[in-house]
């Protein structure tokens, strides 16, 4: 068995997961990046995407907007702006907010102020269709 780590996901509301893990992949906003017992110490800006986490043979998912983690060599601590577990994300709200936003980005040119925007609801609702659909 691997060694484990304590990983924390926090958001400004709520403590999402506090729980002992063997290794986690995160979305850095510079890329995507893994983390197991021992990993040298680093911080680092989250993006949006799925935050794995596994223990033994199992993996669970989180979706992650945004936000830092900070890696210890026994701890590793996400505080994101928002942080949903895999079972918690209501999948129809996210597939009607996707379908919402792709319309709205039709009518707006990328240099519009709103673009980013609303681009960023897109690629929430996406990421949270997807980590829904990992628990299936």
């Amino acid at each position: 068995m691997a060694e484990e780590f304590l990983l924390e996901v926090v958001t400004p509301k709520r403590m999402v997961l506090r729980e002992k893990v063997e290794e986690i992949t995160a979305p850095g906003e510079l890329g995507e990046f893994g983390v197991l017992s021992g990993h040298t110490p680093f911080f680092t800006t989250l993006g949006i995407g799925a935050l794995m986490y596994r223990k033994g043979k199992e993996q669970r998912y989180i979706a992650v907007h945004w936000g830092f983690a900070e890696v210890l060599g026994d701890k590793v601590t996400v505080l994101a702006e928002i942080a949903e577990r895999d079972n918690e994300i209501d999948v129809e709200r996210a597939k009607r907010k996707k379908e919402e936003t792709e319309e709205k980005l039709k009518t707006l040119s990328p240099d519009h102020k709103e673009y980013l925007k609303v681009k960023a609801s897109l690629d929430k609702a996406m990421n949270r269709m997807i980590v829904a659909g990992r628990q299936m």
